[in-house]
């Protein structure tokens, strides 16, 4: 078992931060890349942009060129004749979903286009309103590593980071292909349990970590925004952080609550500033916010369970295969029943029961955010079953399912059509 290490070590260029594990790390997310860009090339048409993404786009330029507030009832919105998403027409123009950064990341992009020249741009280089979730996939990704390593060495962070760059899912959500925009909220709540428990660590040294942490304490509020900002039923992640640092830290829970207190103020800074700081506006979203899309009775619903095996399978078809396996040898090997196995996938479950319990459209971005943790918590696992006399056995196998699953992933790239 190793044991987690988010101490942060002195000096800046060091082995720790740029060796060999670094390097294969960056080799494994530039495949990913490539997969990205080869599904951006192959299976999109820039000429073609979808409605939703161009009214996402349409909605975050107008914030940007100060005309509106994105996601809010806008006269200029009605003026310009742009079609309205049906569930924003039926909250009062309203989004109930996602708050005004999630379209201006959106619109980032095509910000140099303005006029009579953006509408050019939207048709003809569309293919730039995938790049910020392109940049948050490979982010995730490196995080993905970054935590996996720190808690289970090398072989977990190998492990987790390829399990995620061969994941048909995480590629989708990286390049919007086929689906909704949800990768920036999912590398938020996985930056905010992590960044969490690495603050509740601290917490531990022997100085004053209130204003040592200031860093750590700016990346949590930042992560719940975007997290919030991407979907605001992720607000469920604000509480669970602190959750997460009173169980870690129990003996400094009051500095804990300050810390997490003083996140949640960055966060709500920088959400409200994504209103350009119009407080009333911030108010009214919140009232008109879906908090809370949960529907307990679809938990006794046959087909979300259905629905719920096909997509962890699209996530990795490894998980289907070893996801079984190592939940028995989790719970019946009291070695692998840590901190850190047991936080992970703890954090899977609950978000999985958040996505079976939200059929519409929160609940895909629950059981997106519920992926992350699962890998962490096979590779931790694993990496456990290779400390083992087991060792060749267990990696012959590891070896086995990773290519595959990534042949695997491979094959269904190359089948897409070129549109």
């Amino acid at each position: 078992m190793v044991k987690p290490s988010f101490m942060p070590s002195s000096g800046f260029f060091t082995r720790e931060r740029f060796g060999r594990p670094q390097v294969l790390a960056g080799l494994l997310l530039l495949v990913f890349l490539s997969e990205c860009a080869w599904l951006v090339v192959r299976g999109t048409d820039p000429v073609e942009v979808d409605p939703n993404q161009l009214f996402r786009v349409q909605e975050g330029l107008l914030q940007w060129h100060g005309q509106a507030l994105a996601g809010t009832p806008s006269v200029e919105r009605l003026q310009r004749g742009l079609n309205t998403p049906p569930q924003i027409d039926e909250n009062s123009g309203y989004d109930p979903n996602h708050s005004a950064l999630w379209y201006l990341i959106a619109a980032a992009p095509l910000l140099r286009w303005s006029g009579s020249s953006r509408a050019n741009a939207l048709s003809y280089w569309g293919w730039l309103m995938r790049i910020p979730y392109l940049i948050f996939g490979v982010l995730l990704g490196a995080s993905l590593w970054y935590v996996a390593r720190r808690l289970y060495g090398n072989a977990g962070g190998y492990i987790a980071l390829s399990l995620y760059c061969f994941s048909p899912n995480i590629i989708r959500a990286s390049t919007l292909w086929m689906a909704e925009p949800e990768i920036g909220g999912v590398w938020a709540s996985f930056g905010a349990v992590f960044t969490a428990i690495a603050v509740a660590h601290t917490l531990y040294a022997p100085r004053e970590v209130i204003l040592w942490n200031w860093r750590r304490i700016l990346l949590l509020g930042v992560s719940l925004t975007l997290a919030v900002g991407s979907q605001f039923s992720l607000i469920v992640i604000v509480p669970l952080t602190l959750v997460l640092m009173l169980y870690v830290a129990p003996t400094r829970r009051s500095a804990a609550i300050v810390i997490w207190t003083a996140a949640c103020g960055v966060a709500f800074f920088l959400l409200l500033a994504s209103y350009s700081f119009h407080f009333s506006a911030l108010w009214d979203v919140f009232h008109h916010a879906d908090w809370w899309g949960v529907t307990w009775q679809a938990l006794f619903s046959g087909a979300a369970y259905k629905y719920l095996i096909a997509h962890i399978g699209q996530s990795n078809p490894a998980l289907i295969f070893g996801l079984p396996v190592l939940l028995a040898v989790y719970f019946s090997w009291r070695r692998a029943r840590y901190f850190g196995n047991t936080a992970p996938l703890m954090v899977a479950v609950l978000f999985l029961l958040f996505g079976l319990a939200s059929p519409h459209y929160p609940g895909l971005g629950f059981q997106l955010v519920a992926i992350p943790f699962l890998f962490v918590f096979l590779a931790g696992v694993t990496a456990d079953l290779l400390e083992t006399r087991h060792k060749r056995l267990v990696l012959a196998c590891v070896w086995g399912v990773l290519a595959a699953t990534s042949l695997w992933n491979l094959l269904q790239l190359a089948s897409v059509a070129r549109t």
